[in-house]
């Protein structure tokens, strides 16, 4: 018998069960994936509280990495025994084994392990297109970053670097700050001490910066605006402290701003996109240029304790559950 986490009613990390599953055979279409590793999000936690819908009783995680085991009728891009990594709907990554959709099935190249891939995969690929895909970003520019140290955040910094941007950080402690700094961050806001929008107009002579990516929401949008310069853009891909408040009138105050909240669904629905996405990703992860940190692991059966840290913001990094 297989294993998934499941929840039959929203609410705290307490409604995650470990329950017995029957796993069939693959559809025309679909695939058998062994997962042999999987990706921990703070997305996930939208499903487990109702913020994003579900029909229930549901699985959760939209995250893995594994091995084919069998393939359904008209699946041609994957085979039997190929290690492969994917993210996006539906639910169900937080299993020993499913079947799934074929089509969101990545290749994963020689040289990225499954444990990384499933760190990274939905990480990297927003990293990818928020640096990218959103905004024609230039050599020498300045970009502030919310959560610096987390798991996308890292990967920003490090990819940043590439692209010869300056990086201004916000984190919760000097620890992070650190982290931060170690992976490229080039200065770093300890945003409970200080006051953000201040110490960016310090650091860009008044200016602003042009690019902010927050994936924070509600507790930090205010700051974000008044970080930017006129014109600039506000990234809003993430709503961890809640869902922020917009106010149209406020972004002509502060020099007729845009603001978007993309979602990465959109940038990788197309497979040539995606792919090519990837393909930069695994390349800078796999010549070295971009350092994955897998610094929490977790047994699947300990998934309410790794959404406790999640939720309590004791991750650094990412973060996978291991089958």
């Amino acid at each position: 018998m297989a294993h998934a986490i499941r929840f039959h009613e929203t609410g705290g990390p307490d409604v995650l069960r470990l329950e017995q599953v029957t796993v069939g055979d693959p559809g025309p279409g679909e695939v058998r994936v062994r997962h042999e590793a999987i990706g921990l999000n703070f997305a996930d936690t939208y499903f487990r509280t109702g913020l994003y819908p579900a029909p229930l009783p549901a699985g959760l995680g939209v995250e893995g990495a594994g091995i084919v085991e069998a393939v359904g009728a008209g699946v041609t891009h994957v085979a039997e025994g190929d290690r492969v990594t994917y993210t996006g709907s539906p639910l169900g990554a937080y299993s020993t084994e499913r079947i799934m959709p074929a089509d969101p099935l990545i290749r994963l190249p020689d040289g990225i392990d499954c444990e990384t891939a499933a760190a990274m995969t939905m990480r990297g690929l927003t990293a990818a297109y928020l640096l990218r895909r959103i905004h024609p970003l230039k050599h020498g520019d300045t970009i502030l970053l919310h959560a610096a140290a987390g798991g996308v955040g890292l990967i920003i910094c490090q990819w940043a670097k590439l692209l010869g941007l300056t990086v201004i950080g916000t984190v919760s402690t000097e620890a992070k700050a650190e982290l931060a700094r170690a992976h490229g961050c080039d200065h770093t806001i300890l945003y409970r001490r200080e006051d953000v929008a201040e110490r960016v107009r310090e650091l860009t002579d008044g200016v602003g910066v042009p690019l902010v990516l927050d994936s924070i929401g509600k507790d930090t949008v205010a700051g974000s605006m008044a970080s930017l310069r006129r014109r600039g853009l506000l990234v809003c891909f993430g709503t961890a402290s809640g869902v922020p408040p917009l106010d149209a009138m406020q972004l002509a105050v502060h020099g007729s701003l845009f603001v978007t909240r993309p979602a990465l669904a959109d940038y990788i629905a197309e497979p040539a996109e995606r792919d090519g996405l990837a393909d930069e990703l695994f390349g800078h992860v796999a010549a070295g240029r971009i350092a994955i940190r897998v610094n929490q692991r977790y047994a699947l059966d300990d998934a309410v304790a790794a959404h406790r840290a999640l939720e309590a913001g004791r991750t650094t990094g990412s973060s996978v559950l291991i089958p």
